[in-house]
């Protein structure tokens, strides 16, 4: 696999590059609470920059509805990247007009501005033409760097590389390299899935199945498979629409829950069950501590370990243990011992939680287009990147 990076680019000095980036990032108050997603983007602004290119920032944010809402404006992220570059980033508010025009019209190399939300234009995620070649004609080349959305038919991940000669930054091919690590892994694979929703997984469960050693299923995701093999789930959590999934796909490389963790709905007592011994009142919110020794010891014979949904409701205290303490085996077997990668909006932040995020070998930016590319789906946003 070849991919066409910036670092292709013989002469960028002057030029104005359309870097289309991933700043879906959580603000409150104005204030970005999560720049992991901006962090990541620096080194392929900080390329851009030193060899003289015109950098124009655009990005989404949220789900705002084609219509400009303040609450979704990319002003605090702005901010916050002419923070951690010590650079001002000129941002353009509103939608993508004669005030963008003027101001990349006075770019100088260098020069930094940031688009506002680019789903204020309902042409976005249309794959809109018309919205596509207003923003291609603000610029002389076009550079994808939002992993994350690159799954997705939208004007500026897709329909604008009709317009431009196209690259990727320098984070979306760190993703391509190390998410092809999984496509041709090392054995022992052991693939870790949680979450809620079997839906968006299985197409991944497929492709990877054939590879992987073990397939470890927590979290609601694993009640599907409780449920189809016959147990009682209580109250828990159940994705009705993947239950068939769950009971034609028979295998023995998938590998459920032994115990649970769960919530008597009438009393509120939180006890440690068996499969047997879960009742009709409870609702299983965790793992329990024989999984998670089950669970644990085939990451620690791992060679290549991939991990996407927590075990539980990680975010209450109560019901953390299972996330935290696979979150740690993973992050402790990865770097030399294994190859770790670890991806999803909610896993990444409870890895984060573990405090051993720096010692997973990747952590993707993007969680659907992760599954998506593993499960090989088409990406739109990389149609032109790759060369296989």
């Amino acid at each position: 696999m070849n991919v066409k990076t910036i670092k292709n680019i013989k002469d960028l000095k002057g030029k104005k590059v359309f870097l289309r980036a991933d700043f879906n990032v959580p603000i409150k108050n104005n204030i970005v609470r999560d720049d992991f997603k901006i962090v990541s983007s620096l080194p392929t602004i900080r390329h851009l920059r030193r060899y003289g290119a015109k950098i124009i920032l655009a990005s989404h944010l949220g789900k705002p509805g084609g219509e400009y809402n303040s609450e979704y404006s990319l002003k605090p992220v702005a901010t916050r990247i002419s923070r951690l570059l010590g650079a001002r980033v000129n941002f353009i508010p509103g939608e993508i007009g004669l005030e963008a025009e003027t101001a990349v019209g006075k770019m100088k190399p260098g020069d930094i501005i940031l688009l506002d939300n680019l789903r204020f234009n309902k042409g976005e995620e249309k794959n809109s033409k018309t919205f596509a070649r207003r923003m291609a004609k603000l610029a002389d080349i076009y550079v994808n760097n939002a992993f994350a959305v690159s799954h997705r038919a939208h004007a500026s991940v897709s329909a604008m590389t009709n317009y431009l000669p196209v690259y990727s930054g320098l984070l979306l091919e760190k993703e391509l390299i190390n998410l092809n690590k999984i496509l041709k892994p090392k054995h022992p694979l052991i693939l870790v899935m949680g979450g809620s929703k079997i839906g968006t997984k299985i197409k991944l469960v497929k492709k990877l199945h054939k590879n992987a050693n073990k397939i470890l299923v927590g979290g609601a995701l694993a009640n599907n498979f409780l449920l189809a093999r016959g147990y009682k789930t209580g109250e828990s959590l159940i994705d009705r629409d993947s239950i068939k999934f769950a009971k034609s796909f028979k295998s023995k490389k998938i590998i459920i829950p032994i115990d649970v963790v769960v919530k008597n709905k009438l009393t509120g007592k939180i006890n440690s069950r068996k499969l047997s011994e879960i009742e009709s009142v409870d609702a299983i919110l965790d793992i329990g501590p024989e999984t998670i020794r089950l669970f644990s010891s085939f990451i620690k014979r791992a060679a290549t370990v991939i991990w996407n949904g927590p075990m539980g409701m990680y975010e209450s205290p109560r019901f953390k243990a299972g996330t935290m303490s696979i979150g740690q085996v993973i992050a402790s077997k990865s770097t030399g011992k294994a190859f770790g990668l670890v991806g999803g909006g909610e896993t990444v932040e409870a890895l984060k939680k573990t405090k051993m995020q720096d010692h997973v070998d990747w952590v993707s930016t993007g969680g659907g287009a992760m599954l998506s590319y593993l499960g090989g789906e088409k990406m739109p946003g990389l149609k032109k990147i790759i060369n296989k």
